[in-house]
């Protein structure tokens, strides 16, 4: 097969990103860069947080495009009036849907949006974004409760809706051995270990770090030996030291700060749960990298968190309004032998590449 396509993609961030979104788009990135058909993918990021990960070459990333809202938008203007023609223009964030919108307009070819959470709640605050919605080929969602929450504010119909959920490399996020040097680090060798992997901010509260928190002096009663390890950071750190400390738990929590990808998949081969009974997740990638790992997980019934564990079969939901319910599915898990749950193959990086190549063909094929 010739290489002959040719992909626009705006976004947030990628290659240098940080959280889920980034996450999200270099395996598009890559996804798209394993397909013969595809000769280049032409990236304009937004953001770039940290060092780059290695690049695919079909992957033309545009770096000096992350440096301020003005190169950003100069670098999208060059790419769209004097890039040479492409099939598919994907824009990676609602919010930047006028300049995708017009990318492929000029271009001649289909508009791909992908949608992820909490951004696309709530109707836009911009009247130009949401008319545009209905200029756009397909919507891409990670799960279906994301759809559900658009649907009721942009009317949108449901068949141009594409749910492709996030995923996760089995090779790399997988069980190991305990890592005896890390655990006595965080002073947790012996003790039953409860996880929540996420950034500590102030507009994040809905991760569920504090209903953690609040279930924890009744299990230390319960469980003397358990510890609560809050993994990452961000400027939410200090009020929950405060709250851990007011409710008198502080030997039972441990703060990581910010931890590499090897860090981190030794921290899910420590744990014995994987808790997070969040609000606003749209989908939740940190629990397929803790199911990957072996940890049994408890997620929530309100968000996207119930696509990432298949409405239940692949762990534990309970509504995070209900103490209880998180106490009891805390002990219940406890009791669970570590393992990798069978159906998670579903969120493996080839049934998502899959997915991906499945896309494009359709809608590169279809007329404009």
């Amino acid at each position: 097969m010739i290489a002959s396509l040719r992909v626009g993609v705006i976004i947030t961030d990628a290659f240098g990103g940080i959280g889920g979104i980034a996450k999200f788009n270099r395996d598009l990135l890559n996804a798209l860069a394993q397909m013969p058909e595809i000769e280049s993918i032409i990236v304009l990021p937004r953001l770039i947080q940290r060092e780059l990960e290695p690049i695919a070459e079909k992957i033309q990333f545009d770096v000096p495009a992350a440096r301020g809202k003005l190169v950003f938008m100069l670098r999208a203007l060059h790419l769209i009036f004097t890039s040479k023609r492409m099939n598919m223009v994907v824009c990676g964030h609602i919010n930047l849907l006028p300049i995708a919108w017009l990318a492929s307009r000029v271009q001649r070819c289909p508009l791909v949006l992908i949608v992820h959470g909490i951004e696309v709640w709530n109707p836009h605050s911009n009247p130009i974004v949401r008319a545009l919605l209905t200029h756009t080929n397909t919507i891409v969602a990670v799960s279906r409760y994301t759809v559900e929450r658009m649907q009721k504010w942009a009317h949108i119909a449901e068949q141009r809706f594409r749910i492709i959920p996030n995923c996760v490399d089995l090779e790399i996020f997988t069980p190991l051995p305990r890592n005896d040097s890390l655990a006595l680090r965080y002073g947790i060798i012996g003790r039953r270990v409860l996880l929540t992997v996420g950034r500590l901010a102030a507009y994040e509260r809905y991760k569920g770090f504090d209903e953690v928190l609040e279930v924890l002096p009744q299990l230390a009663q319960e469980i003397p030996d358990i510890v609560y390890i809050i993994a990452g950071d961000g400027i939410d750190r200090i009020r929950l030291q405060s709250k851990a400390e007011a409710l008198g738990v502080t030997p039972h929590v441990v703060f990581t700060g910010f931890v590499s990808e090897e860090v981190k998949i030794n921290l899910y081969n420590l744990a014995d749960v994987f808790v997070m009974p969040s609000r606003g997740e749209g989908f939740g990638i940190v629990y397929l990298e803790a199911m990957a790992c072996g940890v049994p997980v408890i997620g929530s019934l309100l968000d996207g968190s119930r696509d990432a564990l298949r409405d239940g079969q692949l762990g534990q939901l309970i509504d995070p309004r209900e103490p209880q319910q998180l106490i009891e599915a805390i002990r219940k898990v406890l009791t669970i032998p570590r393992g990798r749950p069978a159906g998670l193959v579903y969120f493996g990086t080839e049934a998502y590449c899959e997915r991906i190549a499945a896309l494009v063909r359709e809608f590169i094929r279809q007329p404009l």
